[in-house]
């Protein structure tokens, strides 16, 4: 694939940002794109390694090594049919996916992976532009109608593999807007929410009919689902946010990350957020408590909103700075990232538990009182922790963030109310494969993304959309051409 040699000839070459002092004056997107030459350079660098772990290592199979090629010899049209073979939405995991294909991409032996993000970007992106992303139709109709709850990314690849097999298809979100996590969970300098539009009138062109604003089992009882339709899909997220169970919780200004972002996300795009959402990191000591993605844009989104001070801390340890390939190559490896938002600007303290909140003597919060705690291997190999005596300490925080993660899909009206079972970790229970896959203990309801999985990645959210629908589809009709 792409040139013989290419990548010993060629360097790595990954887009670059926006000079910090600029792009943190707004929330619009600064990642700068290469042009076609550097592209075209850049996809030369694939080889041809005979067994191509990147598409092993990416969750929608993305069939990389041939859209690299094609990039390098400039036939971008076909790159861009190879591209959506595999994955409904490239748009958005160009832009957040943290690229496990990278990381196991053959060259990144020597930490010079295949920039296949950013080739992924330019693809659809070129292909946006051209004029290339058109709706496909199905010729015929199948007559039967199915019920997708949830708008995120796993609800919307569903829907729209589905409306392309011939099914009539209904997209509800309980928010004003579709999208899920993609529109109000993802700040918009990582994902501008035009980029969810454009799809979406691809999607409705196609046949999917979106009813936003409309919760079921509160706005619309989970008996109409069973009446009008022939199968249900349950594409919900996993909202239900880990606690922080500390003296002080209650105390004013301790907010959950997602209240946060969705707040911050909703007035970025013009919405009038109710006065509960209003949360601001302007002027403040802000202390986010969680290392992962949600902290990360916290960070970003206080950043830009002019917070005194920004401090995550996580009570895991810090991660090595270079993991040992021989070890972990081609698997996702445990090793320390910064992000974007990391970078702008936040100090960043390690192996620490919170055990109070202070209150400045008004019932807000003034400072978090925090200790540092050391980790260990048991006798059976299980991590234990230990908080170190004498060293406790305070940081002074009048914005504390709760970014610690999802447990478990909320609960309350539509999972009550249809009578779902769930798994040993509080998920829907629905296996993946094998006859009746993602089906769940109800036989026409099937459920997919992170309702099932719990908390993932968009490109699994897509996955296990695509491969809920041909299971949808084969339900209904006994076989699916949908690909897997």
């Amino acid at each position: 694939m792409g040139k013989v040699t290419g990548f010993m000839e060629i360097a790595r070459h990954e887009r670059p940002y926006k000079a910090v002092e600029n792009r943190v004056k707004n929330f619009r997107e600064f990642v700068i794109a290469l042009d076609d030459r550097e592209l075209e350079e850049q996809g030369a660098r694939c080889m041809d390694c005979g067994i191509p772990y990147c598409q092993t290592g990416c969750p929608v199979n993305n069939i990389i090594p041939d859209w690299n090629d094609l990039v390098y010899r400039g036939d971008w049209k076909q790159a861009n049919e190879v591209l959506h073979s595999t994955n409904n939405f490239p748009e958005f995991t160009g832009r957040i996916c943290p690229a496990p294909c990278e990381a196991a991409c053959t060259l990144n032996i020597e930490d010079q992976p295949v920039t296949i993000k950013t080739i992924e970007h330019a693809i659809v992106e070129r292909a946006w532009k051209e004029g290339w992303i058109q709706p496909q139709i199905p010729k015929h109709r199948s007559g039967k109608y199915v019920a997708v709850v949830g708008s995120g990314p796993a609800g919307l690849a569903c829907a729209q593999q589905l409306a392309r097999a011939g099914h009539s298809v209904s997209l509800y979100e309980k928010q004003d807007r579709s999208g899920g996590l993609l529109r109000y969970g993802i700040p918009d300098f990582k994902l501008e929410k035009h980029i969810i539009d454009r799809r979406m009138a691809q999607m409705k062109t196609e046949g999917v009919k979106f009813h936003s604003g409309t919760h079921i089992g509160v706005d619309i009882p989970v008996s109409f689902l069973f009446e009008t339709f022939d199968a249900i899909v349950l594409t919900g997220g996993a909202e239900h946010p880990r606690e922080l169970e500390v003296d002080g919780r209650e105390l004013n200004g301790i907010h959950f990350a997602m209240d946060f972002l969705t707040g911050n996300t909703r007035r970025v795009q013009g919405h009038d957020a109710d006065a509960a959402e209003r949360i601001s990191a302007k002027d403040k000591n802000v202390v986010v408590i969680g290392g992962g993605d949600t902290g990360s844009d916290c960070i970003g989104t206080s950043t830009r909103q002019q917070a005194k001070s920004i401090t995550q801390i996580e009570i895991l340890s810090e991660p090595p700075e270079k993991e040992n390939k021989a070890l972990t190559w081609p698997n996702w490896p445990h090793k320390l990232r910064t992000s974007s938002s990391q970078e702008e600007g936040c100090e960043r303290i390690w192996d620490v538990k919170t055990w109070s909140c202070l209150d400045d003597g008004n019932g807000s919060v003034a400072a978090l009182r925090c200790v540092k705690v050391a980790w260990s291997r048991g006798d059976g190999g299980e991590w234990r922790m230990r908080e170190i005596q004498g060293s406790e300490f305070e940081l002074k925080a009048e914005l504390v963030l709760l970014a610690m993660g999802f447990v478990h899909p909320v609960y309350h009206g539509l999972l009550e109310d249809m009578g779902i079972a769930l798994d040993n970790r509080g998920n829907v229970n629905a296996a993946t494969d094998g006859k009746g896959a993602y089906q769940t203990n109800i036989k026409n309801v099937f459920a997919a993304g992170d309702m099932r999985r719990g908390q993932s990645l968009v490109v699994w959210a897509i996955r296990e959309g695509r491969q809920c629908a041909r299971a949808v589809d084969q339900f209904l009709q006994g076989y699916s051409e949908l690909p897997q």
